[in-house]
């Protein structure tokens, strides 16, 4: 049997693995729908009324994807030739197969910021000159909260408020790829609405780790959601009964928030569990929501094969980042009991 179909015994290799619980698909089959292109579908209402309300936005628009998100914004704030000023390690730039340039003839201004965060005095060094014939104009500032790359780093609040009032100082509307937004709020203990006050446009994903099978919502002003609706249908977008998935993202919000500390928490007991084993480099301290960044000596064996080798041996599923690095992500369907035996997956395969 394939490796891609084995269901791995503790699956860390992202948030997006979770699977709806049973009181979810409850909240599914009890559904209540409608013509969502038509806004005649409640349950799909309800869920945009909900986040626009959480994120202190006028509007709300449910999507398929959080890459629809990002890329529906992108080309409402933005037109052919035009730049987006973005951390060098956001997840537009790395992995939305191009879509800013294929979707809407977008280029990227990536920036380098510690663990994907950038600073006020970044942007405006950023910021091209408004009458400088030849060069693309500055359109749009991004950011990714939690940064993925950044190892699920939180952006402070302080950040994106001097962020943003940098970027209005050159005309300039601010978006924010909200993909692990509630993952900060949890861990900051902060409003969802204080870290999207200063953006113009920010959207949040039901898949990871709310636990939903599918879908985000991008929220807005009255103007911006008018414009992305059409995107939306530009896009393929169009879901028409949407109700029947969009009962999933009711269920997490009123559900699946708060118990995100437990996520943060694990992520943490895995840290400081590798961080004992030789032949791992891990800085716990990092650790600030439910992505794990580690380490493995290149002088034991490459990333690569120490996923494999847990997945194959074990059925502990991680993602290598590269010849040396892997990333954990806990999430609701892991417990701790699943950290343990991924700690002690690790420490047997390096010992031998």
């Amino acid at each position: 049997m394939p490796e891609s179909n084995l269901r791995p015994k503790v699956d860390l290799y992202s948030d997006t693995q979770t699977r709806p619980s049973p009181a979810m698909r409850q909240a599914i089959a009890a559904a209540e729908v409608g013509d969502e292109q038509r806004g005649e579908d409640p349950t799909v209402n309800r869920l945009q009324d909900s986040v626009a309300e959480l994120l202190g936005k006028t509007r709300a628009l449910f999507l398929p994807s959080g890459t629809m998100c990002n890329e529906i914004a992108y080309r409402v704030w933005a037109r052919p030739g035009d730049e987006i000023i973005l951390d060098r390690t956001a997840h537009a730039l790395h992995f939305e197969t191009g879509g800013p340039a294929a979707l809407s003839g977008l280029m990227m201004r990536p920036l380098a910021g510690r663990r994907g965060v950038f600073d006020a005095e970044m942007v405006t060094a950023a910021v091209r000159a408004r009458n400088d014939r030849h060069a693309p104009r500055s359109a749009l500032v991004s950011i990714e909260q939690t940064s993925n790359l950044g190892g699920g780093r939180i952006w402070p609040l302080e950040g994106i408020q001097a962020v943003a009032a940098a970027a209005r100082e050159h005309g300039l509307p601010v978006h924010m790829d909200g993909a692990r937004l509630l993952n900060a709020v949890v861990a900051s203990n902060r409003a969802a609405a204080e870290f999207a006050a200063p953006c113009d446009s920010v959207w949040i994903d039901l898949s990871k780790g709310l636990g939903c099978p599918v879908g985000a919502v991008l929220a807005g002003g009255e103007d911006f959601i008018e414009e992305a609706f059409r995107c939306k249908h530009q896009f393929g977008g169009a879901m028409r009964q949407a109700g029947i998935i969009a009962a999933a993202g009711v269920y997490a919000l009123e559900h699946n928030v708060e118990r995100l500390s437990e996520d943060h928490a694990n992520a943490k007991r895995l840290a400081e569990g590798l961080a004992d084993i030789a032949g791992i480099s891990i800085l716990p301290e990092e650790v600030e929501t439910n992505m794990v960044y580690f380490a493995v000596d290149p002088a034991l064996m490459s990333a690569p094969e120490l996923a494999e080798r847990l997945l194959s041996a074990h059925g502990v599923r991680v993602g290598s980042m590269d010849e040396k690095s892997l990333r954990a992500v806990t999430h609701l369907d892991v417990t701790a009991s699943g950290i343990a035996t991924a700690i002690q997956a690790v420490e047997d395969i390096l010992a031998d």
